[in-house]
């Protein structure tokens, strides 16, 4: 009998959350996802002392004072291409998310990242970059798919961020599913859920049937798990990016693993929506869990680039 990760690698493409080329090598996921946390993380790991090292060698050449910033792309670049000779798909590499609010920069620090892969001998089309879905975000994004660079718009909490990405034609979305449940906790008098009503879960479910319903390429790719059981109700969906602990649980569980979400299973029928601007920041600041999560965590991720700022600051000193 399969285990439950070889069942749900049968419906589902899976993909690793972590920059752990063990852990990777492990699990054997198709793709993989990093960002500037587990950037972080990896950087501790001992192995990867010398890429650190060959980043900062690599950022010289710029003779700028944004020397660290850029030694730090190189890190991602060189973690990702580290990643890709153990993978056969994807990696996602993420823009510094202080840029979030800047259209422009966001595509200028996407197309250098796209060069650096490219002359390492990475082809464009093994990577994803991956950009918060603000509305500057999202309109970088447009823009970048019509350069052919391929986007993954992540911090997406909101049924109208995941249509505003789509209607950017982005590549692949990742609504975040832990951090929604986090929210109702704190702020709601229900502080336990079973997997089926767990609002994270009930809202990929219904970004994936929007998406099926109107035929939008972009692909869903549920991330940010707090357990297996959340995991479990969105079988099916077009990709799920999963931590290396929760694949770990899968992998012990030998029970069936029934299949939730498919492209041909009927759901309520939805009308087409179309997003101006003004209508998104109105929709998301009628959302206030949407809202808070976004913001949340551009400032997460901006702190812990920081911290790898640092870090990298005081191996070059």
């Amino acid at each position: 009998m399969e285990n439950k990760l070889e069942q749900l690698k049968n419906m589902t493409t899976v993909v690793a959350d972590t920059g752990d080329i063990e852990a990777i090598r492990r699990y054997q996921p198709i793709d993989a996802t990093t960002n500037p946390s587990l950037l972080l993380k990896a950087a501790a790991i001992e192995d990867y002392q010398p890429l650190l090292a060959k980043s900062l060698r690599d950022a010289q050449t710029a003779q700028t004072r944004h020397h660290i910033t850029l030694a730090c792309e190189h890190l991602a670049v060189n973690i990702g291409r580290e990643i890709l000779n153990i993978i056969p798909g994807k990696i996602s590499t993420e823009v510094d998310a202080r840029l979030s609010f800047d259209t422009s920069a966001t595509i200028n620090t996407a197309r250098r990242i796209i060069s650096l892969y490219e002359q390492s001998g990475i082809d464009r089309e093994r990577i994803l970059i991956k950009i918060a879905s603000s509305w500057e975000g999202i309109q970088a994004a447009k823009q970048l798919e019509q350069e052919g660079i391929e986007c993954n718009l992540t911090l997406l909490f909101s049924f109208y961020q995941a249509v505003a990405c789509a209607e950017a034609d982005a590549t692949l979305i990742s609504p975040f599913v832990g951090r929604i449940l986090d929210w109702y906790k704190a702020n709601t008098e229900q502080k336990e859920y079973l997997p089926a009503e767990d609002p994270g879960v009930l809202s990929v479910t219904s970004i994936y049937q929007y998406y099926k319903q109107f035929d939008y390429h972009t692909i869903v790719m549920g991330a940010s798990f707090r357990n297996t059981g959340e995991i479990e109700q969105l079988a099916g969906c077009d990709r799920l990016t999963i931590s290396p602990e929760l694949m770990g649980e899968l992998e012990a569980d030998k029970d069936t693993l029934e299949r939730k979400l498919s492209p041909q299973m009927s759901c309520a029928q939805q009308e087409k929506i179309s997003l101006s601007e003004k209508a998104f920041r109105w929709h998301m600041n009628e959302d206030a869990m949407a809202t808070e999560k976004l913001a949340e965590g551009i400032r997460n991720f901006a702190r812990d680039q920081v911290k790898l700022e640092q870090l990298m600051r005081a191996i070059a000193e």
